[in-house]
């Protein structure tokens, strides 16, 4: 599958912009990650206590080959006035035989309850539906993550139920509540 690199997704209000991040973003995006990491260590298994510049630019390194592979689609989510980055969101875990994925974000602590996260998401499905032919994006978020629960929910996800064990954060598993989405939804 060969989608073009140079993607913008604008929000439906204009107030930011989607796009692939490049090596250039690092230090925004490292920012961003040092001032919700409180927020972000409980949910994310790559945002550790140690987190470094040096995990930042090994991501943005590895972005384009999954891209170009067809198995991750990560966007930044940049305010479209200052080019702040305010968080991340990507579509990844993709079955090509059942044409289902992953979806995921995540939004700079400091920039939370403007519906960034929730816009970004539904942004990110028609992506998937439209350009990636996809027929389920599923949004696995740990139980007692209320905030994520709360976006998907706002996205128009519909609520399956518990997953027993389903995330696994370092050397534990937690439960998972999914959510999902068809193209029927939007």
């Amino acid at each position: 599958m060969q989608i073009p690199r140079s993607i913008e997704l604008i929000s439906s209000d204009e107030r930011f912009i989607l796009r692939p991040p490049e090596m250039e973003d690092a230090s925004a995006i490292y920012e961003a990650v040092l001032v919700s990491k409180e927020h972000l260590m409980p949910w994310m298994d790559w945002c550790k206590p140690d987190y470094s510049i040096d995990v930042t630019v090994e991501w943005l390194r590895d972005l384009p080959v999954q891209w170009e592979e067809g198995e991750s689609f990560q966007f930044g989510i940049f305010d479209a006035t200052s080019d702040q980055f305010l968080g991340s969101c990507g579509i990844n875990h993709l079955n090509q035989f059942y044409r289902l994925a992953n979806l995921g974000y995540w939004v700079r602590s400091d920039r939370t309850s403007e519906g960034v996260a929730t816009e970004a998401a539904r942004r990110l499905a028609e992506f998937g539906f439209h350009d990636l032919g996809l027929e389920r994006i599923e949004i696995v978020t740990g139980v007692e993550n209320g905030a994520s629960r709360r976006v998907a929910e706002k996205t128009g996800a519909h609520y399956e139920g518990v997953l027993r064990n389903r995330l696994k954060f370092g050397d534990r598993n937690i439960d998972g509540a999914m959510h999902s989405l068809i193209p029927e939804d939007f």
